[in-house]
């Protein structure tokens, strides 16, 4: 019988293996689900995208991939969405959620992201979260990545995928369980600058999955994600000054409490596979924030 459950056991998928405690408090519960068009136009590849019961499917194929865009920029917010991913083999497709005022600021824009990596048989998939400051105008882009391995499967359900956006802070979530906070230590390290928020699906075989050793294979496609359950809710571009910033904290003066904070560095302890503050390859004196 003991022979028998530690086969059971190993047979888990270290993905599954380990939940998360209760953070104690759901910020997503707070701000009002929208449909697509409420919010939303498409960007590219309108021929690759579907709306169905305010449910949107997007999809890359050897033609083309797909991506929308909000209709108005924001300076602060909380945006998330619903999404749910294609299993089997996907290798180097990126399905992503994020924020950016690439277009408004080419070459130096400021960007947010929440990036699926695609993967291979029988490997999970890889969240990526990343930060781009690059206002200064030098044209240099350096990322503040942080990978993850979930602690569900992707691919079988939808779960809730947001970024909260503060003058002092970001927080991304899973299922409203913080997952990392990136702090404003300087004017120079965080963005400021009113940004969109996107989706997209596409092709990035030249990195997406384990540093581009495997490529997109077309012989799978068309590689499918669904997005439900919009919400952007903040500070647009246009609001008054006096607009309030929106908070992920049951604290009125914002912040996570102590249950929050708990409740990621578990994940962070379990599921985070890389910390770009830990690589000792990256050049740190263009990532300050690392230093303390």
């Amino acid at each position: 019988m003991a022979a028998l459950f530690l086969f059971l056991t190993l047979m888990v998928p270290s993905t599954i293996a380990y939940w998360p405690p209760s953070p104690g408090y759901y910020p997503s519960h707070r701000f009002r689900s929208m449909s697509f068009y409420q919010g939303f136009r498409n960007l590219w590849g309108p021929q690759h995208q579907r709306v169905d019961q305010n449910a949107l499917t997007i999809w890359l194929d050897s033609v083309s991939g797909s991506g929308f865009k909000s209709v108005r920029p924001f300076r602060s917010g909380y945006f998330g969405a619903s999404i749910k991913l294609q299993p089997g083999y996907t290798a180097g497709v990126i399905t992503a959620f994020y924020l950016s005022n690439n277009e408004a600021h080419p070459g130096h824009h400021d960007e947010v992201d929440i990036e699926f990596l695609g993967t291979t048989f029988g490997k999970p998939y890889t969240l990526q979260t990343n930060v781009y400051i690059t206002g200064s105008g030098d044209g240099r882009i350096i990322g503040r990545e942080m990978k993850f391995h979930l602690w569900f499967d992707p691919t079988q359900n939808f779960h809730h995928y947001a970024i909260l956006w503060s003058p002092k802070e970001i927080i991304f979530l899973v299922d409203d369980v913080p997952i990392r906070r990136y702090p404003r230590k300087s004017a120079a390290t965080f963005p400021l600058r009113p940004m969109w928020v996107y989706g997209s699906i596409w092709d990035a075989s030249s990195w997406a999955t384990e540093d581009g050793k495997y490529k997109a294979d077309y012989r799978y496609q068309p590689f499918v994600g669904e997005y439900t359950n919009f919400k952007a809710s903040g500070c647009s571009a246009y609001a008054p000054a006096w607009c309030r910033p929106v908070s992920a904290s049951p604290y009125r003066s914002g912040g996570l409490s102590g249950q929050q904070y708990r409740a990621m560095r578990w994940v962070q302890s379990h599921h985070m596979i890389y910390n770009y503050c830990w690589d000792s390859k990256r050049d740190h004196s263009l990532t300050p924030e690392c230093w303390g």
